[in-house]
């Protein structure tokens, strides 16, 4: 059960109530396992003990929190109600459940929720920001995709001055208007926007940004150039925070797949994996690259990529993957370097 809350001082929050962890019967396994999954997802975990009960169960949980470096409390019910005792009851029995709420804010990391500006460290008041945003086939009907809203809002936040315009309008407003400070573009069209916009201008993409923000952005850098040594027969993991319907047109299936093996002039393999599937075989891979996860959290994703960076395989994203392979890695990263 999930039930969305608002702890002021941290924000929105999803509670996730989880079955135990004791239940030995055939469907209580399922459950357990259920529960075990649900790990990769979250930023901090309360472990409710039932009358000072702890034994090799809970030991094992406890593991797994330090194996997902997942910040807990053990929160010891003593209550004797007509409900099953858990913390989410806690309100249902009327009992204050302020202490409960303030061991979180001390538990929970300020990086879950005191997120890092998109824009943060590379604009200023009264920066000009051209946000260069395609519609075609696979923009959503009549709305922007989430980096890109997210971008306007972020602009504006940093005190910007936003234009927001396609990329068949690009070179008109270089030709009539002062140079921007800042161009942000859509990955797809870092071959036509780099060849239009100056040098002196910096240029970067809706997807490298969200990289900095929530994924794990050295380890991209690091990793983006393993797409120069890609051998035939290589597997590449690709890993989708969504499910979506698959068009002809898909970015992480058919176009990004088509991209590297005419960059790498190899017959390299693809499989795969989307939303919070389980991730198998992580060693058959020569790379895995992860989308923008635009709906995940950075908790999220770093517990999907650090599967491939322990068994020290290099990890990209898409659109730093896209940057290399049309030679504006360089440019399209150096505003992030110090």
């Amino acid at each position: 059960m999930k039930k969305s809350i608002e702890i002021f001082g941290i924000g929105p929050v999803i509670l996730i109530d989880t079955a135990g962890i004791d239940d030995t019967s055939k469907l209580g396994k399922q459950r357990v396992e259920k529960t075990y999954q649900t790990l990769k997802e979250i930023d901090c975990a309360i472990l409710v003990i039932a009358d000072n009960q702890f034994g090799e169960p809970e030991t094992k949980l406890i593991g797994q929190f330090k194996e997902y470096d997942i910040p807990f409390i053990m929160v010891n019910n003593l209550f004797k109600g007509v409900f099953k005792d858990d913390a989410i009851n806690l309100n249902l029995l009327n009992d204050d459940p302020q202490p409960i709420v303030e061991a979180l804010k001390k538990a929970i990391p300020e990086s879950a929720y005191k997120k890092t500006s998109m824009l943060g460290g590379i604009v200023k008041p009264n920066d000009v920001v051209v946000l260069v945003t395609p519609i075609d086939d696979e923009a959503p009907e009549g709305r922007l995709i989430l980096p890109q809203v997210m971008a306007i809002r972020n602009a504006l936040d940093n005190d910007c001055i936003c234009v927001v315009l396609k990329e068949t309008n690009l070179q008109q407003y270089f030709d009539t208007m002062p140079w921007p400070d800042l161009v942000v573009t859509d990955s797809q069209a870092f071959a036509m926007v780099s060849k239009i916009v100056p040098q002196e201008v910096r240029l970067t993409s809706f997807s490298i940004l969200l990289a900095r923000l929530r994924g794990d952005f050295e380890n991209y850098l690091k990793g983006t150039p393993q797409l120069s040594q890609l051998q035939d027969g290589d597997k590449i993991l690709m890993l989708e925070s969504c499910t979506h319907e698959i068009s002809c047109g898909d970015i992480g299936r058919v176009k990004l797949p088509a991209l590297i093996r005419k960059f790498t002039g190899k017959n390299i393999l693809f499989d795969y994996v989307a939303g919070l599937a389980p991730i198998s075989n992580i060693d058959q891979y020569a790379m895995a690259i992860q989308c923008g996860g635009c709906v995940a959290t950075r908790k999220q994703l770093l517990n999907r990529t650090n599967l491939a960076v322990k068994a020290g395989i290099p990890i990209s994203n898409y659109g730093m993957a896209i940057a290399y392979m049309t030679g504006v890695f360089n440019r399209a990263t150096q505003i992030f370097k110090k």
